[in-house]
């Protein structure tokens, strides 16, 4: 266990798009790791109350939320960030405590960069629906989704994302793009709302132009994510070799 500073593994050397953070922020990200852990268990908490459970509402769940309008069965799909967060503090706290998991860090490794785009990409391509947000708000959820792909992308120092972990982030999140976009597992699909859609009567209407874009945004990004875990993969597996 490393307490209450870790000890960073070294850096192998890898192409700028698998490791564009520089060495000296992985460095002091991974110093100061267990803070990293608990920014995201706070970040989790946040995210499931963002999404309506909220312990002072009748029945734990926040009237008009995404979890009272979503059916029971479609809760594990729909607080996509905060499993992520949750994810990425995991997959540091199992580093920490000396027993790395590469399926927490894939599934993080994915969760993040997926998650930490799509949210900036839907805030930018639907700016103005997104106007009932107050600024602070706006700009929290903006960068705080950023930072989500920062620290994604420092994961490359705890793990070699072997296929098999990756191949089962791409499963988790390849069947989140196919409920929340495509074929939902019950009702209408499930992706986080988009305010260029409507809400009526409690229920979503998933207007195709904002469905689409959002969806196309998903996708492209869980493909990028599959794309750079296995070429870290690779470019791990070369450089060991040479």
């Amino acid at each position: 266990m490393q307490w209450p500073f870790a000890d960073p593994p070294a850096r192998e050397d890898l192409p700028w798009y698998l490791a564009p953070v520089p060495e000296t922020i992985e460095d002091l990200g991974l110093t100061f790791a267990w803070l990293v852990v608990l920014t995201n268990l706070l970040g989790t908490a946040f995210g499931f109350y963002y999404y309506g459970l909220d312990p002072l509402a009748s029945g734990f769940v926040a009237a008009e939320s995404q979890f009272a309008i979503e059916p029971l069965l479609a809760w594990p799909v729909v607080p996509d960030s905060p499993v992520a967060t949750l994810f990425i503090a995991l997959a540091f706290a199992a580093w920490l405590l000396g027993r790395p998991n590469e399926y927490l860090s894939a599934l993080a490794f994915f969760g993040c960069l997926k998650l930490g785009a799509w949210t900036p990409f839907v805030l930018l391509a639907f700016k103005g629906d997104f106007a009932y947000l107050d600024w602070p708000m706006y700009n929290f959820l903006f960068w705080s989704h950023l930072a989500m792909v920062l620290q994604g992308f420092v994961l490359h120092r705890i793990s070699d994302f072997p296929v098999r972990a990756v191949a089962v982030a791409l499963l988790w999140y390849g069947f989140n793009d196919v409920v929340d976009y495509f074929v939902p597992l019950v009702g209408s699909p499930h992706h986080t709302f988009v305010p260029a859609e409507e809400l009526v009567d409690g229920a979503i209407v998933h207007a195709a132009g904002p469905h689409r874009v959002a969806a196309a945004g998903a996708v492209a990004l869980t493909l990028l994510a599959t794309f750079l875990a296995l070429s870290t993969r690779v470019k791990k597996l070369e450089g060991r070799l040479e």
